[in-house]
């Protein structure tokens, strides 16, 4: 064995230096790995989507609806940092301020909306300027950025003595998790020309959550329309058999769209990653 001063040793240790110096070759670099998106569907309209960062978004959350998978989820939910409500129907406003007297959630929505929910109890401090926005607009939540997109429907917003309040335009919410998907929730909505401009903003969108039902929204046929106007990878039905008059199904959505996009029906209560 050579010796620490002999020139065989130097050699070695200065051959050892220089590769510790050098820099990897391209191909032994780490990746980044996609980060995992969970998104959970609790029936309706309702879902909750924790982003890798852990950021945990609540949209439309109507947890109390026929098809939740248990109830009082509003009170069981362990962390929910900011809930998206995309207009002012109880079906979709559902358990909001519950949820964010409880969970200490900030609020997306539109201007009016949130002025009109803070009246009825929505803690004002988790309602600020910094997350009410209205059509056009982009939230940073943490590790997404959420923007408000065009929906046609209403938007009207009533509180529990049936009083009307104002509810501005009604919306749907494009979601861009920083390493993880682009995911676009419709809103209750019928078709829409601006959807085909989604693409062209955001880039191409992972995943739609789309209204299916019909009757209130786009039945299976025109949700079909839509998913050729966004071209997502996967197609989430939601708002669908909830009540008698939405009687779309994901049959017949899938049958509409003949093979050309993945459609996945989520089951409630089970979170899927994306």
């Amino acid at each position: 064995m050579p010796s620490a001063s002999s020139p065989r040793a130097r050699l070695a240790a200065l051959a050892v230096a220089a590769l510790a110096a050098a820099p990897l070759a391209a191909s032994a670099q780490p990746k980044a790995a996609r980060g995992r998106t969970e998104v959970t569907w609790y029936g309706h309209a309702a879902f909750v989507v924790t982003t890798p960062g852990g950021t945990v978004l609540a949209i439309d959350p109507w947890l109390s609806n026929p098809k939740a998978p248990e109830p009082g989820l509003a009170g069981k939910l362990p962390k929910v940092d900011y809930i998206l409500v995309s207009h002012g129907h109880f079906d979709h406003v559902g358990d909001a301020v519950a949820l964010a007297k409880r969970t200490g959630a900030k609020l997306i929505t539109n201007f009016d909306l949130g002025s009109s929910l803070v009246a009825a109890g929505y803690p004002k401090d988790q309602a600020g300027m910094d997350t009410l926005g209205n059509i056009g607009g982009t939230i940073q939540a943490g590790d997404a950025a959420v923007t408000m997109v065009t929906a046609v429907h209403s938007s009207g917003y009533a509180d529990d003595k049936g009083t009307a309040h104002p509810g501005g335009n009604p919306m749907g919410f494009v979601i861009q998790v920083k390493g993880g998907p682009t995911l676009y929730h419709t809103g209750d909505t019928d078709l829409t020309q601006d959807m085909k401009q989604l693409p062209e903003r955001f880039g191409r969108v992972d995943v739609m959550l789309t209204c299916i039902g019909g009757h209130f929204t786009m039945d299976p046929k025109a949700a079909a329309i839509a998913v050729g106007y966004v071209r997502p990878r996967t197609v989430v039905p939601m708002h669908f058999g909830t009540f008698p008059a939405i009687a779309g199904t994901p049959e017949e959505l899938r049958a509409a769209l003949k093979g050309k996009a993945e459609v996945r029906v989520l089951e409630p209560g089970k979170p899927v990653g994306f």
